[in-house]
C-alpha cells in the first residue's frame, strides 16, 4: 500500500497537470488562478490576506497581482483611513476569467472523480478538510 504523503502528492499532481492545461487556454500564468478563485468566492481583500489563504509567499503575491492588474483582472487601491494596505478587487474582465475558471476546475474535478460515487466524493472532501485543519491550514 503506498503512503499517504505518495498519494496525496500523486493526487495534486493529476489534478493539477488538467487545470494548468485548462488555464493556460484562458491566458492565466502561475498562481493567479488561485487568487481569481480566492477573489471571486470572497471579494475585496487586502494583499497580506490574499498571500496567506492562497498560501503564496507576500513577495511573490505582490508579481502576481502586478501581472493581473495590467492584464485588467484587478485592480488595487487604498482605503480611507488605511494607507499601509492595498486592497484587490476583481475588475469586470476579472469576474469573466473567474467563471471561465470555475468551468475548468469543475471539468477536472468531475474527470478525476468519474469513478467515484457522489458520496465517495463528498467522503474525501470532508476528509481532506479535516487533514488540512488538523495540521493548522485554514479551509
Amino acid at each position: 500500500m503506498e503512503s499517504l504523503h505518495y498519494l496525496l502528492m500523486k493526487a495534486h499532481t493529476t489534478l493539477n497537470r488538467k487545470i494548468v492545461a485548462g488555464v493556460g487556454e484562458l491566458g492565466l500564468t502561475s498562481g493567479q488562478p488561485k487568487v481569481l478563485d480566492y477573489l471571486n468566492r470572497f471579494g475585496e481583500r487586502d494583499q497580506k490576506t490574499i498571500a496567506a489563504y492562497c498560501e503564496i509567499e507576500p513577495a511573490t503575491v505582490g508579481s502576481i497581482l502586478t501581472r493581473m492588474e495590467a492584464a485588467g483582472l484587478i485592480t488595487r487601491r487604498q482605503r480611507p483611513g488605511n494607507r499601509r494596505s492595498l486592497y484587490v478587487s476583481l475588475t469586470e474582465r476579472g469576474r469573466e476569467a473567474a467563471a471561465a475558471l470555475d468551468g475548468v476546475f469543475a471539468a477536472a474535478e468531475e474527470e478525476a472523480t468519474r469513478a467515484m460515487s457522489p458520496g465517495e466524493v463528498e467522503a474525501l472532501r470532508a476528509a481532506l478538510e479535516r487533514f488540512c485543519r488538523s495540521a493548522g491550514r485554514e479551509v
